[in-house]
């Protein structure tokens, strides 16, 4: 009798572990399927582009791509910097600005959400800035802030700043009130439940607008650099049609999507292991 809550115990855990296991397989199996899908991809561009069927004064081929990433780690030509250059001024200007938005919007949004009298000062605002694109600060950005670093990044800034408030403002709008009303009844103050139940229930939320920001903050790069760069992906993407180089143009977009993709991973480990207490 005695070993049969012991024997019960090792059957949970074996089933937590088959289940564990059957979902690493699954993660594994989608994990090929991307890779198949992007190597078949490939595949079918570089062939169609030996072929004949795309033009190669319009469209670069893979290889080609791939050998001037190669070229463009050591030599400047024909933008004027290395690779690893472009990269490092693409990071300090759209990281500047994609941090500065969650450090500001997050907050912002959370308060909006939470406290009435605050909302009503200053949605209104909120909503009038809103709705402008990104891009069209740039000439106000130039008398403000001229074409440095802080110009770049405040554009950058503005993409990312409005995702971050939407959704920490939606999040924390969502929070149960059976829980809210619970933190009342035992006698917790409004900030006390607002910091204790209010900012775990936005967190999934606040998640998804950072996501969404992160996107935007590298999708308005190249018009961040706009603003009389000398280095950076982007500017090496304006470089490219200047100079009427797809191969350039192309390299570009590659790696920023790289980069891209790389930050997305990256944040998902980081929601995951945050928002581990809700699985």
């Amino acid at each position: 009798m005695g070993s049969a809550p012991e024997t019960k115990k090792l059957t949970q855990e074996q089933r937590i572990a088959m289940v564990q296991e059957k979902k690493r397989r699954t993660q594994r199996l989608y994990l090929t399927l991307s890779i198949i899908g992007i190597l078949v991809f490939l595949l079918i561009w570089e062939i169609a582009s030996d072929a004949g069927f795309v033009n190669s004064r319009y469209l670069a081929a893979p290889s080609t791509i791939f050998k001037l990433f190669i070229t463009k780690l050591t030599d400047p030509n024909p933008d004027g910097a290395v690779l690893g250059v472009n990269i490092l001024a693409s990071l300090q200007v759209s990281l500047t600005g994609f941090f500065l938005a969650i450090i500001v919007g997050i907050p912002l949004g959370l308060l909006m959400g939470w406290y009435g009298g605050f909302e009503s000062f200053v949605r209104p605002i909120f909503e009038l800035v809103r709705p402008i694109p990104p891009v069209s600060w740039i000439p106000l950005t130039i008398v403000w802030l001229g074409i440095g670093l802080p110009a770049k990044a405040f554009i950058v800034f503005f993409s990312a700043f409005v995702p971050c408030v939407i959704n920490a403002y939606t999040g924390i709008k969502q929070t149960s009130p059976v829980l809210i009303n619970f933190a009342k009844t035992c006698g917790a103050s409004n900030f006390t439940i607002f910091w204790k139940v209010g900012i775990p229930s936005s967190l999934t939320m606040v998640f998804a607008g950072v996501r969404v920001a992160l996107g935007n903050a590298w999708a308005t790069l190249v018009a961040a650099e706009m603003l009389a760069a000398s280095s950076g992906l982007g500017y090496m993407i304006l470089m490219g049609r200047q100079f009427a180089r797809p191969d350039l143009i192309l390299l570009g977009i590659v790696v920023i999507g790289i980069i891209g993709v790389t930050f997305t991973a990256i944040l998902g480990r980081v929601e995951n292991r945050v928002l581990g207490w809700k699985k």
